[in-house]
């Protein structure tokens, strides 16, 4: 084949897809176009007969070949099928249709209340970086090397040595310590991450909401007043709130804290599994080791901390049974809210 005989071709093809098209209906314009343009289609054909022809005729029969597809497209493109118009029936006696408005996540609802309440006790709000050095995770709050929380089954260890995951916004208190002077009191409201195996109760996230209270002459019954007036704001004048010894490395004395359940107002129930008191999380005072690793001298300043659990504390308001539901996205279970 020759460059005449390529470029005749080329318009025998031109010619017969400007007369299919022009006769053709709507409803076959998808099967000509294939025919010209498709992957088995005539320019295809005539694309591949460019390898016979001399090298020196190539460039131009490209150059006829390239201008003949773009006529044939822009045949198809400047025609538009025709589209039945629809008529919906209008009853101007019917009521309109209410839009659908979107409602708060429970536990960011829980979150915004809980920080109003403390917000209203003279406490501000600070925040932190959620990815940490294990200096401000672990070490400047007083946990020894060998603590079980700092091995790599519980922790979120990142690649570069020394950073992970916060497993708790407990590093805020050592950040804003060592840049205002006392007093502090501030809540360190964040999302927090630790390796717990996923069940009705547990996920490998959850929000967190620190509290820290740091003057001269602060002691425990500060702190069980500020718990208790948050509890009987949160949950109503009849909660009861205990206080249980424990242990944590960066407070002493260490207590932990439950709130009388509000679903059986403390008989006993499934919610809390008989025993009437639901547990919300720990408190203590600010263990002197803290003090020094922040530059405060604990001789002359006294403290308590407080942590509790966001997702525990909606789905004690809530009377959510599952912690998965909170993060699942289920419309079924969000529109109840």
């Amino acid at each position: 084949m020759d460059l005449e005989e390529f470029s005749r071709k080329l318009s025998d093809i031109l010619s017969a897809a400007e007369s299919e098209v022009r006769s053709a209906e709507s409803s076959s314009l998808a099967d000509l176009r294939a025919k010209f343009l498709g992957r088995k289609g005539e320019m295809t054909k005539m694309m591949k007969h460019l390898a016979s022809l001399p090298q020196d005729m190539r460039p131009q029969a490209g150059k006829l070949a390239n201008e003949t597809k773009k006529k044939i497209e822009s045949l198809f493109s400047g025609v538009v099928a025709p589209q039945k118009k629809s008529y919906e029936k209008f009853d101007p006696t019917l009521p309109g249709r209410k839009p659908i408005v979107g409602g708060i996540h429970p536990l960011e609802w829980t979150l915004r209340r809980i920080v109003d309440i403390f917000y209203g006790m003279g406490f501000s709000v600070a925040s932190g970086p959620e990815m940490e050095t294990e200096y401000y995770n672990f070490d400047a709050l007083n946990t020894p090397e060998d603590h079980p929380a700092r091995d790599i089954q519980d922790t979120f260890y990142l690649e570069r040595k020394g950073w992970l995951l916060r497993t708790q916004t407990s590093p805020v208190q050592i950040r804003v310590m060592e840049s205002q002077k006392p007093p502090v009191k501030i809540i360190a409201p964040g999302r927090c991450y630790r390796r717990d195996a996923i069940d009705s109760t547990h996920y490998y996230t959850f929000t967190q909401v620190e509290g820290l209270y740091v003057d001269r002459d602060v002691t425990l019954a500060d702190l069980k007043g500020v718990l208790t007036a948050f509890a009987k704001q949160f949950i109503g004048e009849n909660v009861r709130v205990r206080f249980r010894p424990h242990f944590f490395p960066f407070t002493e004395p260490s207590v932990e804290y439950d709130f009388s359940c509000p679903v059986c107002d403390g008989k006993g129930c499934r919610v809390c599994k008989g025993t009437g008191w639901l547990e919300i999380s720990g408190a203590g005072m600010v263990d002197p080791e803290v003090f020094k690793a922040a530059g405060y001298d604990p001789d002359e300043v006294q403290g308590y901390a407080f942590g509790m659990g966001v997702e525990r504390i909606a789905m004690v308001k809530f009377g959510i049974d599952d912690i998965r539901l909170l993060y699942e996205n289920d419309l079924a279970f969000l529109e109840q809210f």
